[in-house]
């Protein structure tokens, strides 16, 4: 067996929160029997299947009280949740048994972007260097030095960054992603299409054109149609700085390809243990390993987030733009990878075979493999094939 393929299968273990007999936790499982999806409930005891209560996410996300819900739904059981886990990579699937999918289905997928400085001066940096990593280095340097040290305090949209603009625009300084980072208005984008996203234990692609390009870990919400924020899970808005950096106009195809999401590998519902506010304190760790040897490892805090998660998404649902089958909404990032990988001020980037973890205590462990877009899996089963899933099984 690939040795690789070993190491994947041996970094999803220990993936459930660290009080995950006290979590509220929802997925998704493949289930071969009836060629489709199903939600289930993570249970001590092991995996429920409760599609017979909750058709889908979406559904499950629109009850008034879904950590209720689930909580009480009965449900057939499936099987425990380290052997599911086990069974979902790629190249040791056994298609004759369930797997892990992302934890939702039907709501829009939708991200947001520079709401931490540490990302907002590395945005500038890709726009300047116009995808040239080799120039990353001095443009760093030359930016810190104008924006000093008191910009990571700004409040965007206060009278005191629209004067730091007025100064960044005096000194030729002013970018369009600072525009969104200090600005009024939070940069707020599409990420894939709904159930384009994969989950924890399959591969994430990145479009092997791409030279320069890192992981994004994120604190994801999902939100209800009503804007009611319901849970959290982790994700991975893989970005490829290259394309990006060449032009911001190239956000789509910098953002949106094959298997280019992930996200999971749980949703863990907020009742009374956890709540957006925890969230808002919450640790997210990140780890790469290559094959090439290489190790990055960090840690970021969603405390030092620039915009209040509640704010941003006010700002993406509301009066002016509704989604009737709920959003997934990813936070932003503060990991911009910049230890040298393949030569001195090259900066970070992916090689294939990476082994992604990004991690929470009370969100679990995601893990993702990186593969060019084009090896990883096709996405084949869309909304159509899972309404006529479900109507099937007599579930609509």
């Amino acid at each position: 067996m690939n040795p690789t393929v070993l190491d994947f299968r041996a970094a999803l273990a220990n993936s459930l929160p660290s009080d995950a007999a006290q979590a509220c936790l929802a997925g998704r499982v493949w289930r071969p029997e009836v060629a489709g999806p199903s939600v289930v409930v993570i249970r001590p005891e092991g995996v429920f299947d409760v599609t017979a209560n909750m058709s889908t996410m979406r559904d499950l996300c629109e009850l008034p009280d879904p950590a209720g819900a689930l909580r009480a739904a009965s449900g057939e059981m499936v099987g425990s949740f380290d052997a599911i886990l086990a069974n979902t990579p790629p190249e040791v699937r056994d298609t004759s048994r369930p797997w892990f999918l992302a934890p939702i289905d039907l709501q829009a997928i939708k991200a947001t972007g520079v709401t931490f400085i540490a990302s907002l001066l590395e945005r500038v940096i890709e726009e300047r260097a116009r995808g040239n990593p080799a120039e990353a280095a001095a443009i760093r340097g030359d930016l810190q030095r104008v924006v000093g040290n008191d910009f990571a305090n700004l409040r965007p949209g206060s009278e005191e960054a629209r004067r730091t603009k007025e100064v960044l625009l005096a000194r030729g300084a002013w970018s369009q992603y600072l525009e969104v980072g200090i600005g009024p208005d939070a940069e707020l984008f599409t990420k894939a299409p709904s159930m384009a996203a994969v989950g924890s234990g399959m591969d994430v692609g990145v479009h092997p054109k791409s030279t320069w390009n890192n992981p994004e870990p994120e604190a994801v919400l999902a939100i209800a149609s009503t804007g009611r924020i319901v849970g959290a899970m982790l994700g991975n808005d893989v970005n490829l700085r290259d394309v990006e950096g060449r032009s911001a106009l190239l956000l789509g195809r910098a953002k949106d390809n094959n298997a280019s999401c992930s996200v999971g590998p749980l949703l863990r519902l907020f009742d009374g243990g956890f709540s957006l506010d925890d969230v808002r304190r919450m640790d997210i760790a990140l780890t790469v390993r290559g094959e090439d040897g290489f190790v990055l490892e960090d840690t970021s805090s969603i405390a030092c987030i620039s915009r209040d998660p509640a704010d941003i998404a006010s700002q993406m649902i509301g009066p002016h733009h509704q989604y009737p089958d709920g959003v997934v909404l990813f936070l932003g990032t503060m990991f911009t990878p910049v230890k040298d990988r393949n030569a001195v001020d090259q900066g970070f980037t992916h090689k294939s075979g990476d082994l992604v973890e990004i991690s929470s205590a009370q969100l679990g462990r995601l893990v993702n493999r990186v593969r060019d877009t084009d090896l990883c899996e096709p996405w084949t089963f869309g909304t159509g094939a899972l309404m006529r899933n479900l109507a099937g099984r007599g579930f609509l």
